[in-house]
């Protein structure tokens, strides 16, 4: 049997981040991952440059039955600390929109910096090992393909059950209720949206074509990119909005945001028109998506044939489009999972469970889920943080 005082499994932001602190502070710690490398999600991340983190941090981008829960940890590990890191690491990084800050470079960056870290910090790092029970008494003592290991902490970083190819399982689920930790009911999130046949059929149409709009769902709303896919819609709008719809939800989108498209229409009329009204349209949407929205609303003819009636049609196809979404294309494409080990049964500060001391939660297991655009990672580095801190 090998001891250490510290287990962390899921070689993944969090689990990393948490073995670089505990392994700091003169811990004996073991890191255990059945992947066959450190960091995957890390590495498939930002289209290969990682979106790190995000300079907009606050527990209003948080989704969590307790909102305010990840705010102990979000400041005592900010976005700036973890900025200074990678700029210590000499890694190059660009500020892209809304704050989102991605490496100038690959992804990679940031897990050799993580994987030297831990190196440098004495953790042992053991890759391509399946863990085969965990038990609790004197201890934790887990079962693995490399042996018995035991230690007076356990520290479950094993994700969420999003993007399973990467290996992403149910198993820090499972562990929780093992263990009495209650879990929040679990669900995709960060997801492209599917439709039923009759509406996916005008949408599949438009495959590849990508528009700025505002997405809204109840009160959430979200004005990022969106993009028409052969299965529905996705894109960073589409996203996000995801983490707040549910099943029955329809969602409400306007493909011209910011602008009141009646008067432009309008003036259209009045300078030129004799020409059609998808021609007018085409000069604020693609021109594909400009005369299926015409089509329609069955508005035919130039615009000096329309009627004000006519043209608020147009209006209300494009700046009021109901849709209703039937599912998600699940967890294959979710970027992280929504839901998690409840933070009721979690110290805030340490991330520790109330009821069973030496028993820690970071990371995507958790219901702690991030907006698109770097929140998750940071929610990464700062539950790891604490936890760090706390072992």
């Amino acid at each position: 049997m090998q001891r250490f005082d510290v287990i962390i499994l899921g070689a993944g932001a969090a689990g990393m981040f948490c073995a670089i602190e505990a392994g700091r502070r003169g811990r004996k710690v073991a890191l255990i991952d059945h992947a066959r490398a450190p960091g995957e999600k890390i590495r498939i991340s930002g289209g290969g440059r990682c979106n790190f983190t995000n300079l907009h941090i606050g527990p209003e981008k948080f989704l969590s039955q307790n909102q305010r829960f990840a705010l102990s940890a979000l400041r005592r590990y900010t976005q700036q600390d973890f900025i200074e890191r990678v700029r210590r690491a000499g890694i190059a990084f660009h500020e892209k929109t809304l704050g989102q800050l991605f490496c100038d470079g690959s992804a990679r960056e940031i897990i050799a910096m993580l994987t030297n870290d831990m190196r440098d910090a004495g953790v042992r790092l053991l890759l391509g090992t399946q863990v085969s029970g965990v038990a609790h008494g004197n201890g934790f003592t887990v079962q693995t393909s490399a042996g018995v290991f035991q230690a007076p902490n356990l520290v479950v970083a094993t994700g969420g059950k999003s993007i399973p190819k990467m290996g992403a399982t149910g198993f820090g689920y499972q562990l929780a209720a093992q263990f009495g930790q209650p879990v929040v009911e679990t669900r995709p999130a960060l997801v492209p949206l599917t439709f039923a046949v009759e509406q996916l059929e005008e949408l599949k149409p438009l495959a590849g074509i990508a528009v700025q709009a505002e997405v809204r769902c109840g009160k959430a709303q979200f004005r990022e990119g969106m993009l028409f896919t052969h299965r529905g819609l996705s894109g960073p709008s589409i996203l996000q909005i995801s983490s707040y719809w549910r099943e029955g939800q329809g969602i409400v989108v306007d493909l011209m945001p910011g602008k009141d498209l009646l008067p432009l229409l309008e003036g259209e009329k009045r300078r030129n028109g004799r020409q059609a009204v998808h021609t007018a349209l085409a000069t604020h949407l693609p021109e594909k998506l400009a005369r299926q929205i015409v089509a329609r609303v069955r508005v035919q003819g130039n615009l000096a044939d329309q009627s004000k009636a006519a043209l608020n049609r147009v209006r209300d196809a494009v700046k009021n489009w109901q849709l209703l979404p039937v599912g998600s294309e699940g967890y294959r494409t979710a970027e992280v999972t929504l839901g998690g080990v409840d933070t009721d049964a979690l110290d805030a500060r340490t991330m520790q469970a109330r009821t069973m001391p030496g028993l820690f939660f970071i990371g995507e297991v958790v219901d702690v889920t991030g907006w698109l655009g770097g929140y998750n990672f940071q929610w990464a580095w700062s539950s790891g943080w604490v936890a760090g801190q706390a072992v």
